[in-house]
């Protein structure tokens, strides 16, 4: 197996092809990538037959903008027969993996392929046993060992795979399943929630969501992503021009000012939180975000960057390089991760957060 697959938006399939190119020779790895338009996926075939599973190993998918998962694959299997197509799928990754954890019967997410998931649901019992039978998979689930993905393209075709469960996406086809609260203000209360849950590990929530934090949210109007702030019993201090959602008020969780997310200054060292998701240049809005970390006015920062229309992997590249050489050059130690999440369109959401102070190996005060 020499190729990953990796699972994309439809439509930025380009963009995904370029930064796996990129991850990969920056590794030493070296191949080609095939694209098919609005097909949702991507596959990038090495020259070596064991770079793929270097790249499923080692490349941190984390770090991944455009990739909502990675698989090591091998060839395509075509015309399965309706008869026993249990069979071919199973004889492909029989001696490649032993006691998987888990089995995935996924599909690109395309409109095309929808009817392809009632087909895949019923396939997967009768194949999870075959596996389990054969010693694919192990007796149980194990959260701990790789993942078997059975990827359908089209009726009767398929790439059969696996991924390393410490470095992949936990959510099948790599998308977290959300349900829209009737409640909320507007439907962009999602892309907070996900953000969430693909940045914060679970086990972290009660420590980095927890109730009576502060959090600001620039461009807050009608709030959306005020919403999910106030649901995790947060004080919000809601920054925008425009009104907002009478429910979100009757919190007595949320000051509304009413001004320019772009022009207002904190004046608090309590808060934890900046979220922002404000229509403006990406590079307008990586600067405000550096503005208020360099200033210690927050401790984690989740924003959106709307994406240009042409080299838009090279473009959150370079803005992704600017914010980390701004945040060094001010004594600023952070993580920063970009993902272009399912409920994001032609944007991605970046998350940072603030650690160590670079400077004499002391922590910022504010980090305190």
């Amino acid at each position: 197996m020499n190729k990953v697959a990796l699972y994309c938006r439809q439509g930025f399939e380009k963009e995904c092809a370029a930064e796996i190119t990129d991850k990969a020779a920056k590794m030493e790895i070296f191949g080609f990538a095939r694209v098919k338009e609005n097909s949702g996926y991507v596959l990038f075939e090495c020259y070596q037959p064991d770079d793929a599973d270097k790249i499923a190993k080692n490349l941190p998918f984390r770090e991944l903008i455009f990739a909502r998962q990675l698989i090591v694959v091998g060839e395509l299997l075509k015309d399965l027969p309706p008869e026993d197509r249990v069979s071919p799928i199973v004889g492909m990754v029989q001696n490649v993996i032993t006691n998987g954890g888990e089995l995935r019967v996924e599909v690109p997410d395309t409109n095309e392929s929808k009817e392809l998931t009632k087909f895949c649901r019923k396939l997967t019992v009768p194949l999870r046993s075959a596996m389990r039978e054969r010693k694919v998979l192990g007796k149980k689930e194990n959260a701990l060992r790789p993942v078997v993905h059975v990827f359908f393209i089209a009726p009767g075709c398929c790439y059969v795979g696996y991924s390393y469960s410490n470095n992949n996406s936990p959510f099948y086809m790599g998308i977290p399943r959300l349900k829209f609260p009737s409640e909320a203000p507007s439907r962009s209360t999602l892309k907070l929630e996900e953000a969430f849950h693909v940045f914060i590990p679970a086990d972290e929530w009660d420590e980095r969501l927890a109730s009576g934090m502060y959090a600001v949210d620039l461009g807050a109007c009608p709030g959306g992503w005020t919403y999910q702030l106030t649901q995790r019993s947060m004080m919000v201090t809601a920054v925008d021009n425009g009104p907002m959602a009478p429910s979100l008020m009757e919190t007595g969780q949320v000051i509304h000012l009413r001004e320019d997310g772009f022009r207002y200054k904190s004046t608090s060292t309590k808060n934890y939180w900046l979220v922002c998701d404000m229509v403006e240049k990406p590079a307008k809005v990586a600067a405000l975000m550096c503005d208020w970390l360099v200033n210690g006015w927050c401790r984690e920062a989740i924003f959106n960057l709307k994406l240009p229309m042409k080299k838009r992997y090279e473009e959150v590249s370079n803005i992704l390089e600017r914010i980390d050489e701004r945040l060094k050059e001010n004594g600023v130690n952070a993580e920063i991760f970009a993902k272009q999440l399912y409920h994001d369109r032609e944007e991605v959401t970046v998350h940072i957060r603030r650690f160590w102070s670079a400077i004499g190996g002391r922590r910022d005060e504010r980090d305190r």
